[in-house]
């Protein structure tokens, strides 16, 4: 496979300015040349080329052809990029083209796969190079930016070494303890550095959840009975008028969506079914899904009524909601306060746009939202690597239990070389086939 030279369209596909076609391998000027009406077997690297691209004396395109020779290039193979006219039936003739004079049409992400496999990238930076294509937020460009220029990598590099430190040191003294000048690693030293490794691993892990709200967003749930004002909310807080506002109580059956953001973090708002006892079955339906979102969601924007009083439906939800990241918000403040005074909720009128900014400002306390590095984001955003550290925290908490224990130093070196080595999964210095295949696969095929 890695053998083959493989071509693939690597812009959006339909009509636009431009469309890339991108080949990679052994055979890439060879086969690009073919149907080039210059020689480009001899050009300089680095290079653009103009001409045409021609089948049998026809001309398919003009184009623009990048030629970039091994090693300094994203696959440390011999890459060329064909810059045609956007359109689909030339950019598809140009790849039909390029395919039967021997290119492979790359699977899925395999681009970036190569340049892994090649060692231009470690899976930290490749899913990096994801998380960038997908940004859709100013903080998760930078955010996936720092990923795939390896800042991101260091964190589990520094990891590695320091356990690497002490597996050296355990083996050097296993295997000559006769030296005295030997620096021997006693148990103690192997606890404090063990302590330290376990310090940083939580660090990076309380400060991955902020990594994972900049990439994927916070999951909103505004929840109330009929007719409290949430879909007014959500509207002031849209800026549009994307949910039905009526006085009919179970106007909304059905979840409405839409995004925010919010000091860079999106708010990824969901308007729900008024929770109340109904014998409607559509609306009976929409309100199980309110009540399912509860358990979902991140975080919950709970809406009262401030001209009615608390109701038993009320009380369950307030119940349900406690542990969980809220907001409780109390609605028509204009009006006659019958509802008495809710603890830690803030008063508003969905009819007053500031109000709407106390909402905001709530949520940014809530989650500190000024406290979140912005200008240089270092964070674990990947669910994989996420569950890899949390691993290795449980792993070395079995280390340090057979430290107390007093089993024998060989055996606590093999335990910590297997945290080692799942550090290594998270860049990719260890790793297995099906890993790979599953990760790439998520990939555009010409990325």
């Amino acid at each position: 496979m890695m053998n083959d030279t493989i071509a693939a369209i690597s812009t959006a596909s339909g009509v636009g300015a431009i469309s890339i076609i991108r080949v990679s391998g052994k055979d890439a000027i060879k086969i690009v040349n073919s149907v080039f009406s210059s020689d480009l077997l001899n050009v300089d690297s680095h290079t653009i080329n103009y001409g045409h691209i021609v089948n049998n004396n026809e001309i398919i395109d003009e184009v623009l052809v990048s030629v970039m020779k091994a090693p300094k290039t994203f696959t440390k193979e011999d890459i060329v990029e064909v810059n045609a006219h956007g359109g689909i039936a030339t950019t598809t003739k140009i790849l039909e083209l390029l395919l039967v004079k021997g290119a492979r049409l790359a699977e899925a992400g395999e681009f970036t796969k190569r340049a892994f496999l090649n060692g231009r990238i470690d899976l930290t930076e490749a899913e990096g190079i994801m998380d960038l294509i997908n940004s859709k937020t100013e903080n998760a460009r930078k955010l996936a930016l720092n990923e795939v220029s390896g800042k991101v990598s260091k964190l589990i590099h520094n990891l590695r070494d320091k356990i690497a430190y002490l597996l050296a040191n355990i083996e050097v003294n296993i295997d000559y303890p006769e030296y005295d000048d030997i620096d021997e690693v006693t148990i103690p030293e192997i606890k404090e550095k063990l302590t330290s490794i376990k310090n940083e691993i939580n660090k990076i892990l309380r400060e991955s959840e902020n990594g994972r709200m900049i990439k994927e967003g916070v999951k909103t749930a505004i929840i109330g009975r009929p007719n409290v004002g949430k879909s007014s909310i959500l509207n002031k807080l849209l800026g549009e008028n994307k949910a039905i506002v009526t006085d009919v109580q179970g106007t909304t059956r059905d979840i409405v969506e839409g995004s925010i953001v919010l000091d860079g973090i999106i708010l990824n708002l969901i308007d729900t079914a008024g929770i109340r006892e109904t014998d409607d079955i559509v609306e009976s339906i929409g309100v199980n899904k309110s009540l399912d979102l509860i358990e979902e969601a991140e975080l919950i924007l709970f809406v009262l009524d401030n001209n009615s009083e608390l109701t038993f439906e009320d009380k369950q939800i307030l119940e349900k909601i406690k542990d969980k990241n809220h907001v409780i918000i109390v609605n028509k403040s204009d009006l006659e306060n019958k509802l008495g005074k809710i603890s830690d909720a803030i008063y508003i009128s969905a009819l007053n746009d500031e109000d709407i900014d106390v909402i905001k400002d709530e949520i940014k306390k809530l989650f500190k939202l000024d406290k979140i590095e912005i200008d240089n984001p270092t964070y674990l955003t990947n669910a994989r690597s996420i569950s890899i550290l949390k691993r290795c925290l449980i792993d070395i908490d079995e280390v340090e239990k057979g430290i107390q224990n007093n089993e024998p130093i060989d055996m606590i070196e093999l335990d910590l070389k297997d945290i080692w080595n799942s550090l290594g999964e998270i860049t990719g210095e260890t790793y297995d086939e099906e890993l790979l295949d599953k990760l790439f696969s998520s990939f555009c095929v010409g990325k």
